[in-house]
This record gives C-alpha cells, structure tokens and sequence, in this order.
C-alpha cells in the first residue's frame, strides 16, 4: 500500500517500508510545516493513505464528500511507543486493506481493560 505518514508518527513511515509498503513522511516531502489541506491534497494526488493521530483529516474527508484519500486515524497516540503503533496497524492491516484500497476512514478501537482506567 501507498501511505503519507502524518507529523507525530514519524517512526511509523520507516516500519511500513521495512514492512514492503511504499510509506512516506510528510516530512520527507518538505510538509511537516504545511497545512493539513495541503497534506490531504497531496495523499489525493499519489494515492496515498493518510496515517494520522489529527482528527482533522476524517473532517476534511467528510467535507470533501470524495471517496478517497483513505484515512487510518491513531486516537490517543501518546500512550502508544512507535513499536506498538506500528504492529497495531500492520496486524490490522490484512483485514482493512480492501476497504482502504476503495476509500475508508480506518477505526481499529482497542481499549484497555478495565473500562474508565486510561
């Protein structure tokens, strides 16, 4: 898959390459400073997957009433080291792959047991 690693999970572009995915950060693209529009726009025109702890882009997604670019969205992204992150999504990722492909915001929802502790 063709990812665009947003700002707060560098670590994750290195792991989905060794991983043999095409990811890169927005860093690497001169866009740690841009806007998240010009993100947005610029994951639409290499078709890439967004990864991102920022809200922001499902709202932009939403906005856009379009299809694509996919969006898989780190809640709560502080308490997780770049290690966990990066296998969260590469287990999950067999089972959302397709739906990412035609164009979804990605929701893996893990939460610590018990409820209200975190």
């Amino acid at each position: 898959m063709r990812f665009l690693v947003d700002n707060a999970l560098s670590p994750l572009a290195a792991t989905l390459k060794l991983a043999g995915h095409d990811a890169i950060h927005v860093r690497d693209l001169h866009l740690a400073g841009a806007s998240d529009v010009e993100v947005f726009e610029h994951a639409v025109r290499e078709n890439r997957v967004i990864v991102s702890a920022d809200t922001d882009f499902g709202t932009l997604l939403a906005l856009r009433r379009d299809r694509k670019p996919s969006v898989v969205l780190f809640r709560r992204s502080g308490q997780k080291r770049p290690r966990d992150q990066a296998t969260l999504l590469l287990d999950n990722l067999p089972g959302v792959e397709g739906v990412l492909h035609e164009g979804a915001e990605s929701r893996v929802r893990v939460r610590a047991l018990p409820i209200g502790n975190g």
